[in-house]
């Protein structure tokens, strides 16, 4: 299980009423024989969904209950690469699920029908995950044809909480989606970004029928750093009601509070008690260490000691294995976590949450599909740690978790009695001044030849800048240490030679504590070029090549960032005698966006000359991630402003 839950509901149901059902619905579904799909033959479309028709339904077989699923579409595909994005369709397959229904064909733009062969109903294997899959290989399509294909997959029924999307990146005729379950079991939906609820039909009365239906859906485009799928039209629904048994409400939050404490807030026994001290001892913990160094010291040692495998397995989510044998699966990450927390009596409260660029956390509907990401919280310092993801650090969770809701699950204890609250609140972004890129450059001039600077750069990351890097440095040595380090220069020219290099916190267990800092000495000819007796000096380049945000067509959704962060750059040239920079009015720049009195986005440059030194500051906020449409032109002007400093070419003349 990756970053997901899965509710085991024991007793869904208290008993099975007796009631006459029909048959499934697909039974009597099937497509036209005699299709007659059209296209206006001046539409210049890569694709069109003529039709797209999704049924899912509840069933009681003897005494289970089943879903049917049916999936039916004609697509209309207009270039070569709809073509080969669709000249093969990946069917669902699984151990527990049954193709009751599977056939595809093709309609040229003649109107031929090529029905599929069964022999080109086809099974691979992922050669990584070792999972088999089954697909159609359809032959004889040619621009302007039509693909229909429908199947029906019979499988163990999931209704906690889906997630069905209505619309994609092509334009779409006709979309409908249709649910049907016994009329003891009522479902409950939510519909997503301006999308039309769906409706009960009242006209069916011997099961129930829920259905929407809708005509021409616009494409969704993306566009650069958009929450594509979260702003997808798309509707969520679960089961609600057992109006024959276990009444209303049936997926609930404190339902999902308690089944969870009852995971992972186990009484130990003496063994695994003993075991966890042993753990503990592992960790090496000074004398009078504080919560936040505890804790980023176990998150630490979790991380690097501890082997994770993304799989199902009981022996990896068993406590007393994970103690001995140091591997586990997610399950058992997080309880060797709770493990040492509780034993060492840090108040923590679990976290389950959404990344928001999929799908935002949703305040008041009760889900599981809401429920995907795991967190720890610690309300003491409030901060957080992602315990899954190894490759961040205490403080620094996965940044697409931030700035979301979440269900936040606490241990309380009344008397004898031990439970867990559910409670959602919201996941404040790490802030902008605890993830930081700092750059201070002295630039000199060779005095005998002008073209050629001598340059001490220093640069220092803290926070989410330094994370791919500061945990991970005991692993980095010699050369490929150098050419780390090197790289960094090669991010902003490579023509240089240096002749010095020091690392400073380069200890990974200083993350989150000391920056990272790279301090460089290098000489070049990259930045200057003579101009008769006038020199120009790139001065733009020196901080590495800046982003620059096109917009030919009006933005239509948010643009979203991983995390707050600030830029400090101080550049300090020290003009050669006898000459004078006379364009330093180019370097001012002041460009910024505030909303309800809170500077959320700036980019200034100034500078200060005292004799021949040159002091230029150029500093960079980014104080807010999701920025709505309404801003988008202003945030762009602040990220443009970097880019324009860049551009930035300084001429010294001589006096």
């Amino acid at each position: 299980m990756k970053n997901k839950i899965s509710l085991l509901v024991a007793l869904l149901f208290t008993f099975l009423i007796a009631v006459a059902q029909e048959n499934p619905y697909f039974e009597s579904y099937d497509w036209d024989e005699t299709p007659n799909y059209k296209i206006e033959e001046a539409n210049t479309e890569e694709m069109i969904a003529v039709k797209e028709k999704t049924v899912t339904e509840f069933y009681f077989q003897k005494e289970d209950l089943v879903e049917y699923y049916l999936e039916h579409k004609v697509l209309w595909l207009n270039s070569d690469d709809a073509i080969e994005e669709y000249n093969k369709i990946y069917l669902p397959f699984s151990s527990q699920a049954e193709l009751q229904v599977n056939k595809a064909r093709v309609i040229t733009p003649e109107g031929k029908l090529i029905n599929l062969d069964k022999s080109k109903i086809l099974t691979a294997e992922d050669e990584e995950t070792g999972r088999t899959y089954k697909y159609y290989a359809l032959e004889g399509i040619t621009k302007g044809s039509f693909i229909e294909y429908m199947y029906v997959v019979k499988r163990p029924p999931s209704y906690t909480g889906k997630k069905f999307y209505i619309q994609d990146s092509y334009y779409k005729d006709k979309v409908e989606f249709d649910l049907f379950s016994p009329s003891n079991l009522l479902f409950k939906f939510k519909s997503f970004n301006d999308l039309a609820e769906v409706e009960k039909d009242t006209l069916t009365t011997e099961k129930l029928h829920y259905k929407l239906h809708v005509n021409k859906v616009n494409k969704l485009e993306s566009e650069y750093q958009a929450p594509y799928n979260a702003s997808r039209a798309f509707i969520v629904y679960k089961m609600d009601k057992n109006t024959a048994g276990s009444g209303a409400d049936m997926i609930s939050y404190n339902n999902v509070a308690q089944n969870l404490y009852n995971r992972y807030y186990v009484e130990y026994s003496k063994k695994t008690a003993d075991l966890i001290n042993d753990f503990i001892k592992e960790l090496e913990l000074p004398e009078n260490a504080d919560e936040e160094s505890i804790v980023r010291k176990l998150d630490y040692y979790i991380k690097t000691n501890v082997y994770s495998q993304d799989v199902y397995n009981d022996d990896l989510k068993d406590l007393d294995q994970i103690l001995t044998q140091k591997v586990a699966n997610e399950t058992g990450i997080i309880k060797l976590y709770i493990a040492v927390l509780r034993t060492l009596n840090i108040n923590h409260e679990l976290v389950l949450t959404t990344d928001r660029k999929q799908i935002k956390f949703d305040t008041e509907f009760e889900a599981t599909n809401f429920l995907t990401d795991y967190l720890l919280y610690f309300p003491k310092a409030k901060k957080y740690l992602s315990p899954n993801a190894s490759g961040t650090r205490y403080g620094f969770p996965m940044p697409y978790l931030m700035d979301n809701y979440g269900l936040f699950m606490k241990e309380v204890t009344i008397g004898d009695f031990k439970s867990a609250v559910g409670k959602i609140k919201y996941i404040a972004p790490v802030k902008a001044e605890e993830v930081v890129d700092v750059m201070k450059v002295i630039i000199n001039f060779n005095e005998e030849n002008l073209t050629e600077n001598s340059i001490n750069f220093d640069r220092a990351f803290s926070g989410y800048y330094a994370m791919n890097i500061q945990p991970f440095m005991h692993l980095i040595q010699g050369e490929d240490r150098e050419e780390m380090v090197d790289s960094f220069i090669e991010s902003i020219t490579k023509e240089f030679e240096i002749t010095n290099r020091k690392l400073v916190n380069d200890d990974s267990e200083l993350f989150g504590v000391k920056p990272l800092q790279f301090i460089i000495d290098f000489t070049t000819e990259a930045f200057v070029e003579k101009a008769g007796r006038k020199y120009l000096f790139k001065l733009g380049d020196l901080i590495g090549q800046q982003i620059q945000l096109y917009q030919e067509k009006e933005r239509v959704l948010p643009l979203e960032e991983q995390f707050h962060r600030s830029y400090f750059r101080t550049l300090t040239i020290n003009i050669p005698e006898g000459y004078k920079i006379t364009n330093l009015e180019d370097i001012n720049i002041d460009n910024s966006f505030s909303k309800n009195g809170k500077e959320l986005f700036s980019f200034k440059s100034f500078y200060k000359l005292e004799g021949n030194t040159v002091t230029i500051t150029a500093d960079e906020h980014y104080r807010e991630n999701i920025v709505q449409v309404d801003m988008y032109e202003e945030y762009r002007t602040v990220i443009n402003s970097a880019a324009d400093f860049n551009k930035i070419v300084l001429l010294l003349e001589p006096k």
